[in-house]
């Protein structure tokens, strides 16, 4: 079927079933407050190329680390032992996110989807409650971060990035014990990648990660949680 156009009258989506075998789901839209919330409490993301027209996705099949059962290996836990180690919620979440992107810009980086539409958009998510970041603190000094949307009881990374070695390891570690302790069932990955494969994470399919989205509604709590842990 052709890829579903939204309206520009209505914030509303198309089924996440109706999604291309890759997850494509929907062009247009914005990236209002609205819409955002609305999309990823139905398992929905934006990701399209700086300049390009918003894209929608929600893959059939989803990349998961449940809190409880992340994976730390011998050498992270022996790494982690001599370091003096702690998080930071939502420090400078602007800063966070921005560091993210420009990480991925540089010279050696991947390339990145995080334009300047996209961070003044998820910063508004955060001023609103729903998008926080953690940065990793080693030794006293920043050594990597992340930052996500929390949707129902699932916390949806969007990105990291490391200063120091395993800063981003570190910081996903810190953010999975904060998700067990405050009852969140699922870190989504959205994509699989073999670092994050190897922290933890597998493969469950759309249907079941609908479910968890509707039998495990946030509470007020669970944001608040977030915040100011």
């Amino acid at each position: 079927m052709p890829v579903y156009r939204l309206p520009e009258d209505r914030i509303i989506f198309p089924d996440p079933s109706l999604a291309e075998e890759n997850g494509f789901l929907a062009v247009g839209g914005d990236l209002s407050v609205e819409r955002l919330l609305l999309a990823y409490g139905h398992g929905i993301f934006p990701w399209y190329n700086p300049g390009e027209e918003i894209c929608w996705w929600c893959p059939k099949e989803r990349w998961v680390i449940r809190p409880a059962e992340i994976h730390i290996s011998h050498s992270m836990r022996k790494f982690m032992r001599h370091h003096e180690i702690s998080a930071q919620l939502n420090r400078d979440f602007a800063a966070t996110m921005h560091r993210c992107r420009t990480k991925r810009e540089g010279p050696d980086g991947p390339g990145t989807w995080i334009s300047d539409e996209m961070e003044e958009a998820y910063l508004r998510l955060h001023k609103e409650g729903y998008a926080m970041s953690l940065e990793a603190v080693l030794d006293g000094e920043i050594a990597g971060g992340l930052y996500g949307v929390a949707a129902g009881r699932i916390f949806c990374g969007e990105s990291m990035y490391s200063d120091r070695e395993n800063g981003s390891k570190v910081a996903l570690i810190l953010l999975a014990r904060i998700l067990e302790r405050l009852g969140f069932a699922l870190i989504d990955c959205q994509l699989h990648t073999d670092h994050l494969e190897s922290m933890g994470a597998v493969k469950i399919s759309r249907e079941e990660y609908q479910r968890i989205l509707e039998d495990l509604p946030e509470t007020e709590g669970d944001r608040q949680g977030l915040r100011k842990d």
